[in-house]
């Protein structure tokens, strides 16, 4: 099954260079962020954009299309920051990738209290087990679906679907027990 949308392998040139500059353009700042998301270091997290786009470049020609290329090169930045990171990213905890946003223009206003909505689900989210954290990263903030999530991280679609589920059954416990704490009863 081929993916549909500018997602398509046949939209991008054959040429790796050019491919190359057109992977940059489209999925440059979701590379970013998700390094960053696993590591929590901007200059960790932009070496290991580079050696993403690297790796694209070096095997764009063996890139088949079966999967749409936004997923093909989350797998290879999940990939590589597991290999970078090694044991440190099962003990440090992701950071908030909506730090890494530029660009964009909002009313001010409006801009923060999306930054501190994000960032009050993110903290409850960093309380969950990384693979929680990992398949709610990947499926809410990357917009993954649940077959692509399984081809990025090499796991079964059940399992990306079981952990989704008991990620949000998780969040929600922690949410509603940070509003007991805080209100004293339940609101």
């Amino acid at each position: 099954m081929k993916p549909a949308g500018s997602n398509n392998k046949e939209n991008f040139s054959k040429d790796p260079s050019q491919a190359l500059e057109q992977l940059m353009e489209s999925y440059g700042s979701t590379v970013m962020r998700t390094a960053y998301f696993y590591t929590g270091d901007r200059h960790f997290a932009e070496d290991i954009s580079q050696e993403v786009f690297l790796r694209a470049y070096r095997n764009w020609n063996s890139f088949r299309g079966d999967s749409a290329v936004k997923t093909w090169l989350t797998t290879i930045a999940i990939n590589v920051c597991r290999d970078k990171m090694g044991v440190r990213m099962f003990t440090e905890q992701p950071t908030d990738p909506s730090r890494m946003e530029r660009g964009r223009t909002f009313n001010v206003e409006e801009e923060a209290l999306k930054r501190l909505q994000k960032s009050e689900i993110l903290r409850h989210m960093l309380r969950l087990p990384l693979p929680y954290q990992e398949a709610l990263y990947l499926y809410y903030y990357l917009d993954l679906d649940t077959r692509e999530i399984a081809k990025a991280t090499s796991s079964p679609e059940g399992t990306v679907r079981n952990r989704l589920h008991r990620a949000r059954e998780a969040l929600a416990r922690e949410m509603r027990k940070e509003e007991i704490t805080d209100d004293g009863h339940r609101a």
